[in-house]
């Protein structure tokens, strides 16, 4: 799939043991975080930390989109489930 310009957020894909993925998700359940919220504080805590300069004004720069995607009004809908 090409990338698209204007998604900039975008689903990557890692290894991770299945067992171990489906721990992280009942274990996170249980203390009522979404898993992507964690990863994503995960990643801005490892740059934080261990970022250089231009790391840390990437991370300013993507906090910025987010907030501005987040501010934006009639947004995507959200997908309902039928049961």
């Amino acid at each position: 799939m090409a990338p698209d310009d204007k998604d900039h957020t975008f689903a990557t894909r890692f290894r991770i043991p299945r067992r171990m993925w489906e721990a992280y998700g009942t274990a996170a359940d249980r203390q009522g975080i979404d898993r992507s919220a964690d990863l994503l504080d995960h990643v801005r805590s490892f740059i934080k930390q261990h970022g250089n300069d231009h790391e840390l004004a990437e991370l300013a720069a993507a906090e910025q989109e987010l907030a501005e995607r987040r501010a934006r009004k009639g947004g995507r809908p959200r997908k309902e489930t039928t049961a």
